[in-house]
């Protein structure tokens, strides 16, 4: 358990991430029938960044967290997504279908994820997104595309660019590797294993793949921490301090890369906890840009 102190700053930037006001998009458009099957399109802020080309931006796709449960949807990372707008990026920031229709646990909690639906938005919103960006952001350059998400959405992130090594018999398996710069995963619940042992979110990640009944079956469709080599450059970015996803679920993601003979970078930051990383208030917000930037440049 933490401690009295380790709990109040981690509520005080719980606070402080949730405390800037929803920022409304320049454009949204539908990849689905759905009404969670929406991207929101933020272009880059005129005069955001003097070294960025004025005719071409880097794509950053951006994946809510929230333990993917309905609660949480994608206004509460508008903040971030305009952040990123003004450094100089183009944003799509990604809606999906989350759990939250089933019974809820004795706690209250309502059950994390759909299967297969959550799975089969990041796919379809991935595919759709460069027909959409073409029409709703002319301004950015597709080549030039870097995919994060925090927690949950750090998972999908790590998901997303490692469709092409699902078992072959995977409904969102694609030929080859897509085409990003690569993914910056922000405290991403990036291996399922741990995140359990550790009781990450109230036990989502098992929830999300159906309990008990369904975990081991479809962990390989799911697990990020299976699912490598990628070949894609990959970045994690993890507050030491962090008491929603800890810094363990991290480390085990980027030694199973490099167990795989990938390098993934592993960026972690002192007395930093889940929230500042997509806290535009934070100083841990700047890393996180950075390290998107020097993926994206």
């Amino acid at each position: 358990m933490p401690d009295d102190a380790a709990a109040a700053r981690a509520a005080a930037e719980e606070e402080s991430a949730f405390s800037h006001p929803p920022v409304d998009p320049d454009v949204t458009a539908a990849y689905g029938d759905h009404p969670d099957q929406v991207i929101d399109f933020y272009a880059p802020r005129p005069g955001s960044d003097p070294a960025a080309p004025p005719s071409s931006a880097p794509l950053v796709v951006v994946l809510h967290g929230g333990a993917w449960r309905a609660r949480y949807d994608r206004r509460h990372i508008t903040p971030f997504a305009d952040y990123l707008a003004r450094r100089g990026f183009a944003v799509a920031n990604v809606e999906y279908r989350r759990g939250g229709q089933g019974p809820e646990d004795a706690d209250g909690t309502p059950p994390a994820g759909r299967w297969p639906d959550t799975f089969d938005d990041i796919a379809a919103a991935l595919d759709a997104l460069p027909a959409l960006v073409r029409e709703a952001l002319p301004q950015a350059d597709p080549r030039r595309t870097v995919l994060t998400g925090h927690s949950a959405g750090g998972h999908l992130a790590l998901w997303a660019a490692a469709r092409h090594v699902l078992p072959a018999d995977a409904p969102w398996r694609t030929e080859g590797p897509a085409p990003l710069r690569g993914v910056v995963a922000l405290a991403p619940i990036a291996d399922f294993e741990v995140a359990e042992k550790l009781a990450v979110c109230a036990h989502a990640s098992l929830q999300l793949l159906g309990g008990q009944d369904g975990f081991a079956g479809r962990r390989p469709y799911a697990d990020p921490v299976l699912l490598l080599p990628t070949g894609i450059a990959t970045t994690l970015v993890q507050g030491r301090a962090d008491l929603e996803v800890p810094q363990p679920v991290a480390e085990s993601y980027a030694e199973a890369a490099a167990k795989a003979g990938e390098v993934v970078g592993l960026t972690l930051l002192a007395d930093v906890g889940h929230f500042p990383l997509i806290d535009p208030a934070a100083d841990a917000c700047a890393v996180v840009a950075e390290e998107i930037a020097q993926l994206a440049w």
